[in-house]
């Protein structure tokens, strides 16, 4: 006879998976963190972009790290990883690829580009001619490209990290705003602390390169939670918050342009990835306004333009937060 399956059997089994997972997590974490100092935040917010199915824009003065983490994240996970360093003179074919003619064969076959990566690192995205800039939309937005009339899919997962500079203003093409709104993060490393810089000169100065040998997750575990990701359970109340968030937003006193459709589904989704992170199977307001910051302040238009460049998100987020009640309870439902 088939067994049958029990209420308290099914609940146990989601019991074991939220253990798993955080398992699973922490593992991945600790695996990335080892090879690098004071990003764990930052690690975290890669999670929640690659978690949510988006990409993530940094913004940093060169020699912080942004390439070494992107790197490692890529490794740790198991997942295809390709680099462009972009230049003013880079056409859009140096990115999603084209058809070269094949002399022996007298045919022109498929040469793909770099963006055929799981992860894609776009290295100071801000020197490329918009022409090139725009090459990525397709593919951050539908997960594919289009060379010769012909659509080609790019491999599941899909991720782009893209660098620029905030403190350059020569040789450079600042992102328009469609572009910006593509991303679901825009973050950035920061400097290291006093105690992180020493332990950093102490292992170049003993030349204590990590291991080649360290754990890989199999891409089949990534895959897996991106299926749990989507499991998350998200409360009518906190659709509602997040409602309210979006439009006290596109109502404050000190911004033009408030966030938009695609930015309220965003932010959903990261904090759907928030909570998965944190081990549970369900989002709370803190999730909520853990993600808030990262997710919209790219995507608001400020009326002051000094304000706009301070690169203090948290206190301008904090500020529409503070404004909008959140729920008190109704989340694990």
């Amino acid at each position: 006879m088939r067994s049958v399956s029990t209420p308290l059997d099914r609940e146990q089994e989601k019991a074991k998976t939220r253990t798993l997972i955080r398992e699973t997590l922490s593992s991945l974490r600790a695996s990335i963190a080892s090879e690098l100092f004071g990003v764990e935040r930052t690690i975290d917010e890669l999670f929640v972009a690659l978690f949510a199915r988006g990409h993530i824009l940094l913004e940093d003065v060169p020699g912080v790290g942004k390439t070494a983490l992107a790197k490692t994240f890529a490794s740790r996970l198991g997942l295809t990883f390709r680099r462009i360093q972009c230049t003013p003179d880079m056409l859009p074919a140096d990115i999603v690829g084209g058809l070269v003619f094949n002399p022996k064969s007298a045919e022109f076959q498929l040469r793909k580009g770099p963006v055929f990566a799981n992860l894609l690192l776009v290295d100071e995205i801000n020197r490329a001619l918009p022409r090139t800039q725009s090459a990525l939309l397709e593919a951050m937005a539908e997960g594919q490209v289009t060379i010769d009339g012909e659509t080609h899919r790019l491999p599941e997962p899909f991720m782009v990290i893209a660098t620029q500079n905030p403190v350059e203003s020569q040789g450079v093409f600042p992102l328009p705003e469609a572009q910006i709104d593509r991303f679901l993060l825009k973050t950035s490393l920061g400097y290291p602390t006093e105690e992180e810089d020493v332990q950093l000169l102490e292992r170049h100065a003993l030349s204590s390169r990590p291991s080649a040998e360290a754990d890989v997750a199999p891409l089949s575990d990534v895959s897996w939670l991106l299926m749990e990701v989507d499991r998350i359970r998200i409360s009518r109340e906190l659709l509602q918050y997040i409602s309210r968030i979006t439009h006290a937003s596109r109502n404050h006193a000190d911004v033009e342009v408030g966030a938009s459709p695609r930015g309220m589904i965003m932010l959903t989704k990261a904090s759907q990835a928030a909570a998965l992170l944190a081990g549970r199977a369900y989002v709370t307001p803190d999730d909520v306004k853990r993600v808030a910051p990262v997710v919209l302040y790219h995507r608001l238009v400020f009326r002051n333009y000094d304000a706009n460049t301070e690169h203090q998100p948290e206190e301008w987020i904090t500020g529409i937060l503070d404004g909008v009640v959140a729920p008190v309870d109704g989340f694990s439902r």
